[in-house]
């Protein structure tokens, strides 16, 4: 047996050396393949560490991540419910936004900071800017959601606004956190929200329904601009002039906060004066004309580019009491102008104008320079009708029909106004037809 075993060491020696000396008679060919080799399995084990260390990366990243979504939602405590949209399911909600629509209708500031105490003054001033430009709000649909809170809803609310003079109304989608009868009261809120709030807000609007209804007026909003070219460049307009309108008023604020105050013996001396003076002032839009000095007063008539008026007192609160048929009335001083100052003499009852722009002589006189027998319902001429239109009551599409009048008929004229309407004497009435039909 050790023989055996002696003779295969002897076998296996005998190999070893022949090998050996195989590799040494033949270096210069196997010491580069033995390099080749060692370089292959250093490469080897180096992608391997590299895809190892990789994918433990990874895999840590994975984990922080959802770790960190989530201690999210757990920090927050949301529980997202899943409910269908309420279409117009509360009365309190829907009669609470109309209110505040309404108000920016009529430009009623008070009334909005009532309801929204979270406007800012830019919001704030840029609401009051396109209440000028809107005519109602015909279609107001309010969609809701639970809020966080008991009494509280995330609220959608699809609208259709109808600009000035437009015939169609434009439909919009806007999104507010609405609470009724809260520790805080009732309020609305478009847009100041705190994380929880707007991450909750977010996560509901991302659900199929408010989703398919968010499409839907968008859909709407977007074929309807394509299909009104008119419409479409007057939004467009709208943007800009309103941008344009809030820098503005925020330029004119800043200037005058800077501004020194008067000394009050200049105060008082500049009361004495205005006790002798009449000022004359010039609408320098078309504005409403109200009994008193408030947007929510009740409209007497629109006055008209140029049209001009006696001042009687420009008040601190952005009103101007002025003249108007004998009465008292009141204009937005924004759109007012003084264009002459006339100095009475106590003892002569005579008058010295100082300061005055000089009238052109094409302008049409005042109320107040008309002979008292002339009334301003004069007729002041005629036009011919272009193609059949309607005659309305007031200078609205939306106001009373009177009748309908034909190509080629002749009406009588009392003035042609700056927002596109021309006042006419109809039967006996006084009317109002689209200048763009007669000439």
């Amino acid at each position: 047996m050790k023989h055996s075993e002696q003779n295969k060491m002897h076998v296996l020696m005998s190999k070893f050396m022949t090998v050996g000396d195989w590799i040494m008679d033949h270096n210069k060919i196997v010491m580069p393949l033995v390099l080749v080799v060692c370089v292959l399995i250093t490469i080897m084990v180096a992608v391997n560490a590299n895809k190892r260390e990789a994918l433990e990366k990874e895999a840590e990243q994975a984990a922080i991540a959802l770790a960190s979504d989530e201690s999210s939602g757990a920090s927050d405590g949301l529980e997202i419910p899943n409910v269908p949209l309420e279409e117009n399911a509360h009365p309190e909600i829907n009669d609470m936004v109309r209110t505040y629509y309404n108000a920016q209708v009529e430009g009623d500031i008070a009334t909005i900071t009532s309801l929204n105490a979270y406007l800012n003054e830019i919001e704030t001033i840029r609401m009051q800017e396109l209440s000028k430009y809107i005519d109602s709000y015909p279609t107001l649909n309010v969609y809701t959601k639970p809020g966080l809170e008991e009494n509280t809803y995330v609220a959608y609310v699809c609208s259709e606004v109808l600009f000035t003079d437009a015939e169609v109304a434009l439909p919009g989608m806007q999104t507010y956190y609405i609470g009724l009868n809260t520790k805080d009261g009732s309020f609305i809120n478009d847009g100041t929200y705190d994380d929880t709030v707007w991450n909750y807000i977010k996560q509901l609007t991302l659900q199929d329904d408010v989703v398919d209804l968010n499409n839907k007026v968008t859909v709407e909003y977007n074929e309807l601009l394509a299909e009104d070219e008119e419409l479409n460049e007057f939004i467009a307009y709208l943007r800009e002039k309103t941008n344009e309108d809030v820098g503005e008023i925020l330029a004119a604020a800043e200037e005058a906060e800077t501004e020194p105050e008067p000394e009050a013996e200049e105060e008082s001396g500049e009361a004495e004066i205005s006790q002798s003076v009449v000022r004359k002032v010039k609408a320098t839009d078309v504005v409403n004309i109200r009994s008193s000095d408030s947007e929510e007063a009740d409209k007497i008539d629109k006055a008209q580019v140029g049209q001009e008026f006696t001042l009687v007192e420009q008040r601190e609160n952005g009103w101007s009491q002025v003249r108007y048929n004998d009465k008292d009335a009141f204009i937005k001083s924004e759109y007012l102008e003084l264009i002459s100052e006339v100095i009475l003499d106590e003892d002569t009852q005579t008058a010295s104008n100082t300061d005055a722009e000089e009238p052109e002589e094409d302008a049409a006189p005042s109320p107040s320079q008309k002979p008292a027998s002339t009334s301003k319902d004069e007729i002041i001429g005629t036009v011919e009708v272009i193609e059949s239109v309607k005659i309305r009551k007031g200078a609205s599409t939306d106001s009373e029909s009177l009748g309908t009048v034909f190509g080629g008929e002749i009406l009588d004229v009392i003035m042609k106004q700056a927002d596109g309407w021309t006042k006419i004497k109809y039967k006996g009435e006084i009317a109002y037809v689209k200048s763009e039909y007669v000439e």
